[in-house]
């Protein structure tokens, strides 16, 4: 029988599921609907994975079970949460075996396996996650009440916030609200309280790109609400760089996700900040307080960051835990 391995990739605002052989060959990739956990009910969405799966096996000419199949779902942080999922895809006799992780663990796989690095992710939600000597830490992913800061989701809620202070006169005229109204197909700014009472977290991080758009073609609200994401994403990396420390060298930082992936409308501001101030939060990590340009420490310059180039694609890491996970 031919092994066979899935990798998903459950994020926001859609599912990515990759099936491999042994060797890693990809054989077939098929997408579907957001992956996102809930914590009241994390098994809710097993069916449809599991109906994910037997369409990427069928795509690949192949049929279920598969060897191993590695869930990296965004919001299934808890150990509990982890195994009540694993157990209900088993229900569902998609594969022999069966893992969950969350998709910033199989992101970072993708880009690091087991060496050092920091991986960034902002899509509909924000998280980041690092490993230097052998410990790895998480800073954000607490979800759209406690965090998500930098995000799609946190953007959108910006931007309607600004909209409809500016038609109050409680703050700076901006561009948005005709933008978002005509984005949302309603005619008066009243109707996005209806709206935003039925909206979901992916329908909200769907304004973002409008935003950084009006930012991008001169609107000073939204370049405000674009730069406070940038620099909210960048201190995710600051804050691990300090708990991570001492490095042997500036980490290299792996950007995912659709605000910050190749072509993401949020890459070229969130860089931009990264090259002015990370070199000085790096230096500040390494040595509290102390000096950095004297007394053979190195400068800031010699402290900015690597940015890995190459795409992170959590579902191809995914598929990638699902094989190791054969040979435990």
């Amino acid at each position: 029988m031919t092994e066979t391995f899935v990798g998903i990739d459950g994020g926001g605002t859609r599912t990515t599921a990759v099936v491999t052989d042994r060797e890693g060959r990809e054989l077939a990739r098929v997408h579907g609907g957001a992956g996102l956990v809930s914590s009241t009910d994390p098994t809710a969405g097993a069916a449809a994975l599991a109906d994910l799966v037997d369409r990427a096996l069928h795509a690949a000419g192949l049929a279920p079970p598969a060897t191993a199949v590695c869930c990296g779902l965004a919001g299934a942080g808890r150990p509990e949460d982890q195994l009540a999922i694993a157990a209900a895809l088993h229900r569902e006799a998609i594969a022999e075996r069966v893992r969950v992780v969350t998709d910033a663990d199989a992101a970072f796989h993708d880009a690091f396996a087991d060496g050092p690095g920091i991986l960034l992710i902002a899509g509909t939600g924000s998280v980041a996650l690092g490993r230097n000597h052998d410990a790895l830490e998480q800073v954000g992913g607490w979800g759209a009440i406690l965090g998500d800061e930098g995000s799609g989701y946190a953007i959108g809620v910006a931007a309607l916030r600004a909209a409809v202070r500016a038609h109050d006169g409680r703050g700076p005229a901006t561009t948005l609200l005709p933008k978002i109204l005509e984005h949302l197909g309603l005619a008066e700014p009243d109707q996005l309280i209806h709206w935003c009472a039925g909206a979901t977290k992916r329908d909200l991080a769907a304004l973002a790109p409008l935003t950084l758009a009006a930012a991008n073609d001169g609107d000073p609200m939204a370049a405000t609400i674009a730069a406070a994401a940038a620099r909210d994403l960048v201190d995710h990396l600051a804050a691990l760089t300090r708990r991570l420390a001492p490095w042997r060298s500036p980490p290299t930082i792996a950007l995912a996700g659709g605000l910050i992936a190749h072509g993401g409308p949020l890459r070229d501001r969130l860089l931009k900040v990264l090259d002015e101030e990370f070199a000085s939060r790096m230096a500040e990590a390494q040595h509290p307080g102390g000096n950095h340009t004297r007394g053979g420490e190195p400068s800031t310059d010699a402290l900015r960051p690597r940015i890995l180039m190459d795409p992170v694609d959590a579902a191809r890491g995914a598929a990638a835990l699902a094989r190791s996970s054969t040979m435990q």
